[in-house]
């Protein structure tokens, strides 16, 4: 289970909070859920926490909340008008680009390029590190858990080789070295809580849409080819960006304990990335040649909104202010 409920957001999430509290399958509940107001910014707090919630039930579930919100009917009907919400400005955000080309330019380092995990490696700070980390912690601690939805939607080689990309990512059988179980050990050494969900309250919305477009790609099988588009994206850049936090991490003095998680990334998501780009998305797409498009979705929306959390984080870090609601 999540931690405690979060506090809402604005009137969206707010009316969201009040009916999850209470009993699915009731008239008044699906009448209040009718009743909720639609968020005003497709990339804003309101919407992504309340998407947020609709979707942790098809995760680890939420404290004091009724299993069977799940799949009440009232309740998929407020996600998906959230869900429109949200797709439309991925689409109108992403120009379209050849799924080839999207994903072969981000095999190229700029010199120039300024992101998150050069400022750490660089001149990082330990608060700028946990707050992070905290950031990270609501995708890394389900890590490939979104992803996972995606075997079944797909056959023969292409979900053999998923399968195998995710035999790693779950420790290869071994509980301890899965890769949210060492992101957990990270958070410790980082005197950081690492309990699944422990920082929803204070992580603001440029994180939280990020996970959520994950979900809303994984819960659609109409969408599988953005799912498999943004995976590969995240391996493609998961190498070079573990090296830099290790360094940082090393630099900022966390133990060696604490630095395994970005260690084992820099080799495995090397190969990870062939294996999507060659047999899982080849594969794909040489047998429904017509989800191109959704592949180069998936992997452009996944750029879009990395590069909006990391403007986010360098532009609070820069005025020296947490990039938190709250500062740790």
């Amino acid at each position: 289970m999540t931690a405690d409920l979060p506090a809402p957001r604005g009137p969206l999430s707010e009316a969201l909070l009040d009916v999850l509290r209470g009993p699915a399958g009731t008239p008044a509940a699906a009448e209040a859920l009718a009743a909720a107001p639609a968020a005003d910014d497709p990339f804003g707090d309101d919407l992504h926490l309340a998407l947020h919630l609709c979707y942790e039930l098809h995760y680890q579930g939420l404290t004091g909340v009724d299993g069977g919100w799940e799949w009440d009917p009232a309740l998929l009907g407020l996600r998906a008008a959230m869900e429109r919400t949200f797709l439309a400005e991925l689409r109108d955000g992403t120009p379209g680009k050849d799924v080839d080309d999207v994903l072969d330019a981000l095999l190229i380092e700029h010199l120039d390029a300024r992101g998150a995990s050069h400022h750490l490696r660089d001149k990082g700070e330990m608060w700028q590190m946990r707050e992070y980390l905290a950031h990270r912690s609501i995708y890394q601690l389900k890590e490939s858990d979104p992803q996972a939805f995606a075997v079944p939607r797909l056959t023969g080689a292409p979900k053999a080789a998923l399968a195998a990309v995710q035999y790693d990512e779950f420790g290869g059988g071994r509980a301890d070295r899965m890769h949210a179980r060492l992101f957990a050990d990270l958070m410790e050494e980082t005197d950081l809580d690492p309990s699944y969900g422990a920082y929803v309250n204070v992580v603001p919305a440029p994180m939280l849409a990020i996970t959520n477009m994950m979900s809303l790609f994984a819960l659609h099988r109409a969408l599988r080819g953005a799912i498999l588009g943004h995976f590969a994206v995240l391996e493609i850049t998961s190498s070079p960006g573990s090296e830099r936090m290790c360094r940082a991490l090393r630099r900022l003095g966390v133990a060696e304990r604490g630095v395994r998680f970005y260690a084992e990334h820099v080799e495995a998501d090397a190969v990870h990335e062939q294996v999507l780009r060659r047999d899982v998305i080849g594969g794909l797409l040489d047998a429904e040649p017509e989800l191109a498009p959704d592949v180069a979705l998936g992997a452009e929306a996944t750029v879009l909104l990395e590069e909006r959390l990391d403007d986010h984080l360098l532009g609070c870090w820069d005025a020296s202010r947490t990039s938190l609601l709250r500062p740790l």
